[in-house]
């Protein structure tokens, strides 16, 4: 699959993805050890769940690679780390975590082992829009009654579920040999849908997608990437290996697509067929006019033919952005072999993800709308635009080198009230504070109460943090849970 069986990896990051590879390989028959800068007593959650045969480097990485033969990268893990910088150096192989699972899924010994068939990989990436795509897209599959994996960035390590479709159990479940010869079960599956980040593209070595989609590309991680144009290169990097077998769905609206496709797509001699969805203008793939999807797919080798496939006002999800995401995964769901039925009843259907434009409850004729997931500026600027009324907005959190000067036009517009936390309000109230009430508060349940006092009857209090959460809490997850309950605990004013 990789080198040789019995050869030694180094596994760098020990979390959900450590842990996946660690038990892939382990499972493999290589011989594996996992480093981390953090100590032990902060990894014991992820350590439990290792196969007993996966060696241990804590508290700081190795001081010499003399015996790997392949270093394995966790997405979290910046390429300028030590062990990635020592292994290129001296000419050992670095894949990420995402190319080891496509390795390990494109493999004949997964088929000896229980994997029937090799799936095709569908691929989701972009700024925004990701996960509710990628599990939209699984849905329209399943109701067409395809054989799916949804894993990847999506939060389930796409390696572990390698582990538990073929050994049939998950990682460092209780009895796991960290042999092949525990398999179980054999799984079918016609497709790997997978939601890809920016960070796994980096490591792509051979990673070839039947069909991938680029939702959107707005600056963000700009901690990680020196420019916006090397963050959509590594966007772009998702088409990178395909051919004119695959096909690639863009966002024909977006500037920064635009620019991908003229440097990165059009120029190759070898190039998947490209499809488009659009709100603004008619294309070759999924489109808005007067209100009415319509999909057009003329010349197409997968499909021939130019029909309506509903009102936008029929999807369940609702907001501009998920207009989109609607549109994107109807085109590719269509190009997989979907049928147009499943895929509108899916789309009447699907409720959306948690910390995504989620309704959380209407309290004295206000609405509070959870959004968590909004962690960039992109983000915040299409949950604003879903907004008719007058929205009190809270934001802020850790800041990843972000230009909030965007969000000027539709704050003035449309946000009455701004309320701010964490490391970057300061910031944000110099980008925005001038623009409309400003107040910081201390934490979320300060917020909400802030925002509680500011808003009226009709009103829309909206979290979308333009920021990351791990100044205050443990992921966007957490931040939108510990949102959520101080909604559910406002009282009546007596």
């Amino acid at each position: 699959m990789l080198r040789m069986k019995g050869e030694k990896v180094l596994v760098v990051g020990l979390a959900r993805s450590g842990v996946g590879s660690a038990n892939l390989l382990s499972n493999l028959g290589y011989r594996v050890c996992v480093t981390d800068k953090k100590q032990a007593s902060g990894l014991d959650p992820y350590i439990r769940q290792l196969n007993p045969s996966v060696e241990l480097s804590l508290g700081g990485y190795p001081e010499s690679l003399n015996g790997f033969g392949l270093v394995v990268v966790s997405p979290g893990v910046p390429l300028s780390c030590e062990p990635v910088i020592k292994a290129r150096e001296g000419g050992v192989k670095v894949i990420g975590e995402f190319e080891l699972a496509y390795k390990a899924i494109m493999s004949s010994e997964l088929r000896s082992l229980g994997l029937v068939k090799k799936p095709e990989f569908l691929a989701v990436t972009g700024t925004n829009g990701k996960s509710t795509t990628t599990t939209l897209l699984d849905w329209m599959l399943r109701k067409s009654g395809f054989k799916t994996l949804l894993g990847g960035n999506i939060g389930n390590a796409l390696t572990e579920e390698i582990v538990k479709a073929v050994w049939g159990r998950g990682t460092g479940d209780s009895g796991s040999e960290g042999t092949s010869s525990a398999v179980s079960h054999r799984a079918h599956y016609d497709y790997i849908v997978a939601e890809v980040s920016s960070f796994q593209l980096e490591t792509i070595d051979e990673f070839r997608p039947f069909g991938a989609v680029i939702l959107n590309i707005t600056p963000d991680h700009l901690d990680r990437y020196r420019s916006i144009a090397e963050y959509r290169d590594a966007k772009a990097a998702v088409s990178l290996n395909q051919r004119e077998d695959d096909f690639l769905v863009l966002n024909a609206d977006d500037p920064e697509i635009n620019k991908v496709r003229s440097e990165k797509l059009e120029i190759r001699s070898k190039k998947p067929d490209m499809f488009y969805f659009s709100r603004q203008k008619k294309v070759r793939g999924v489109y808005l006019k007067n209100g009415v999807i319509y999909c057009n797919f003329p010349d197409s080798s997968l499909l021939t033919s130019h029909f309506p496939l509903m009102n936008a006002d029929e999807i369940k999800i609702k907001g501009v952005h998920n207009l989109e995401n609607a549109m994107a995964a109807s085109a590719m769901a269509l190009l997989a072999g979907c049928r147009p039925e499943n895929v509108k009843e899916s789309l009447k259907e699907f409720p959306g993800l948690e910390h995504r434009l989620e309704f959380v409850r209407e309290f004295e004729g206000v609405r509070y709308i959870n959004d968590s997931k909004g962690t960039n500026v992109g983000a915040v600027l299409k949950s604003l635009e879903s907004f008719k009324e007058p929205v009190v907005l809270i934001a802020g959190g850790r800041d990843k080198a972000g230009d909030f000067s965007p969000l000027v036009p539709l704050v003035r517009d449309k946000v009455k009230t701004l309320v701010l936390i964490g490391e970057a309000a300061v910031k944000i109230m110099k980008a925005l504070g001038g623009l409309t009430d400003t107040i910081i508060a201390s934490d979320i349940k300060d917020a909400v109460n802030v925002a509680k006092k500011k808003a009226a009857e009709g009103d829309v209090v909206l979290l979308s943090p333009a920021c990351a959460s791990f100044d205050m809490f443990k992921d966007f997850e957490d931040r939108g849970r510990q949102f959520k309950q101080a909604v559910m605990g406002l009282e009546k004013a007596c």
